[in-house]
């Protein structure tokens, strides 16, 4: 495994959060890190030698910390929807023993800084995040804002530059570099604003009187996806009383309707995306407004904040992909912590893709594994904590 960072002004130690992933060729920082890092360090120079003072600094999806450990000397926001890359950068910087003094740590949803001197970002790869992202940078950068971003050349297209000219200004990529490329933005107060869209997103959930809200990073944003609808025709049979949980909850459309079916449960919501979260709470709060004291919503790591033997069922539908990579940790991590959570004989239900092997994961990890349903992409898998 690869964890030492090397960049022009020295190096660091990186790691993936969460730490011990079995895929060990994943690195916690990339080319468009480096590229970043490069014409950042130039846009430093240039700054205190015109201002005489440090430049503070806007990182937007830092997702482990490599830009902030890199830059440690500057004083930092760090703006991420994930709890994940949160302590990932922290526990980055702590291990480089560069301290946290000088790094401020921001949701999703928090406002963003007013007239940051320059903002790095890493171009996420949903269109409608970049989106809200670019429109809440218009509120707050002044035309003397230096703006990078990066992301690899593929996911660079003349849409993503769009993007940004219509909502800040004019915007240019560079030529591409280990197969990653660099945008500069020039804020423009005449042309931003004028590519508004709306966050969150309501939308009528079919075949029910529900509409779901969905802020701008939640999977499946403006539909319901497939492996949610199957899994609806599938929930479990809930007891009045019995304490839920709706793991990797996205907009919440899964405890929704069981709070619907039986409205005698406790039911928390757990994602580790903090946009995700707020979908769910406000998705309750639109449908079923008396039964949100019955409800928690929590951002976490998986579920490290939850007592052992405290569930008696669970539901997911599980990533298979961190950021821009294609993983199986996240989802043996989610499993691991149910049967940590759940009372014994205490029920794990999920919904998956077919290829992706869960069946053998689940049943070497619980000692049982049944399969209630399929259809031609996804099955429906249910155990039991016997022990």
């Amino acid at each position: 495994m690869n964890t030492t960072f090397t960049y022009a002004n020295g190096s660091v130690q990186l790691h993936r959060w969460p730490l011990h992933q079995p895929n060990s060729s994943l690195q916690a920082w990339d080319a468009a890190d480096e590229l970043l890092l490069e014409h950042t360090f130039i846009a430093a120079k240039q700054f205190i030698d015109q201002h005489q003072r440090a430049p503070i600094l806007l990182l937007i999806n830092d997702s482990f910390g490599a830009l902030s450990c890199a830059l440690a000397e500057f004083t930092q926001i760090q703006i991420n929807d994930s709890v994940l890359a949160e302590l990932g950068s922290r526990h980055n910087r702590q291990q480089n023993n560069l301290g946290l003094s000088n790094l401020r740590q921001q949701s999703s949803l928090d406002s963003y800084p007013q007239q940051p001197d320059i903002v790095l970002l890493k171009l996420p790869n949903n269109h409608s995040y970049l989106q809200y992202i670019l429109q809440q940078l218009a509120s707050v950068v002044s035309t003397d804002t230096v703006i990078l971003a990066s992301a690899k050349a593929k996911d660079i297209s003349r849409n993503v530059l769009a993007k940004f000219h219509h909502t800040l200004g004019p915007a240019s990529a560079s030529l591409t570099v280990k197969k990653c490329r660099l945008i500069q933005c020039q804020f423009n107060p005449q042309l931003a604003r004028t590519e508004q869209e709306q966050f969150p997103l309501r939308w009528p959930l079919e075949q029910s009187s529900f509409k779901l809200l969905n802020h701008a990073n939640v999977f499946s944003r403006e539909k319901l996806d497939q492996g949610a609808r199957f899994f609806l025709q599938h929930l479990p049979t809930l007891e009045s009383g019995q304490s839920v949980i709706d793991l990797g909850c996205g907009n919440g459309v899964l405890g929704l309707v069981m709070l619907a079916q039986q409205p005698q449960i406790s039911l928390l919501f757990c994602d580790e995306s903090y946009m995700a979260v707020d979908s769910a709470r406000m998705s309750i709060a639109e449908n079923l407004p008396h039964l949100m004291p019955q409800c928690q919503f929590v951002v976490d790591d998986c579920l490290s904040q939850q007592s052992d033997r405290s569930a008696d069922i669970i539901v997911c539908n599980p990533p298979f992909h961190q950021q821009h990579a294609v993983t199986s940790h996240i989802a043996s991590q989610m499993f691991s912590e149910a049967k940590r959570v759940l009372k014994q004989g205490g029920r794990l239900r999920i919904v998956a893709n077919r290829h992706l092997g869960y069946a053998e994961l689940l049943k070497r990890l619980f000692g049982n594994c049944h399969q209630l349903a399929a259809d031609p992409k996804f099955i429906i898998l249910d155990v039991i904590k016997r022990s």
